[in-house]
């Protein structure tokens, strides 16, 4: 969802960096032949997830939720030459279409592929992240958190997408609707937790950037 009328979304995107001719092709083939393409991160949030990492320069960094992969090429812009993206989703079907363009994108060897649970594919990993992502199932970005952040260091950068859901976060809750409420309370967590600083971006459906404090 977009909250500002098309014809200024359209200006804030056409006065932007254009994105590589692979992502281009890629949200076709996505929006052809792939479930639910409205999924895919797109030009102008890729463009703003791309410059973020840019500036940062993680060495290592972890996405939760690829789906088709073009979040995670637009992080990858941003890292050195030695770094690593991680990228987990619970889809195995997605996983070909993921690897044709990681290659074609020429970070290829960059970029490492799970499949599974992240929850639990998270502990397993012994490394540390600089930059980490959170674009999965919204019922579970409370837990995501509880993992990632042992694998976060003083200054690294978590990114939450999704986070104003529609609007739907500031409409009468739904006792049924169990996604809205999680993402309540994802929202509030990230307010109130003291090891970590928090502002809310009105891009998209809503993009948290948040700062881990100091050592955890």
């Amino acid at each position: 969802m977009h909250f500002l009328p098309d014809r200024l979304q359209q200006y804030l995107t056409d006065h932007s960096e254009n994105e590589p001719e692979y992502l281009t092709e890629l949200s076709r083939e996505t929006h052809l032949k792939v479930l639910q393409p409205r999924m895919i991160t797109g030009h102008y949030q890729g463009r703003v997830l791309s410059i973020l990492s840019k500036i940062i320069r993680p060495e290592r960094i972890l996405e939760i939720g690829t789906y088709t992969g073009y979040s995670a090429l637009c992080l990858a812009e941003g890292l050195p030459p030695k770094g690593e993206l991680h990228t987990i989703d619970i889809n195995e079907e997605l996983e070909d279409i993921q690897r044709r363009y990681f290659e074609k994108s020429g970070y290829g060897k960059q970029i490492i592929q799970h499949v599974g649970n992240a929850i639990e594919i998270i502990p397993q990993l012994d490394m540390q992240f600089d930059l980490v992502f959170i674009d999965a199932e919204k019922k579970e970005y409370s837990r995501y958190l509880e993992v990632v952040l042992p694998k976060m260091r003083a200054g690294s950068i978590l990114l939450s997408d999704n986070v104003l859901w529609s609007g739907k976060v500031i409409e009468a809750l739904d006792p049924a609707d169990k996604a809205t409420e999680a993402l309540l309370d994802y929202n509030k967590m990230l307010k109130e937790d003291q090891r970590i600083e928090t502002v809310v971006l009105p891009i998209r459906d809503g993009l948290t950037l948040s700062r881990v404090r100091g050592p955890l």
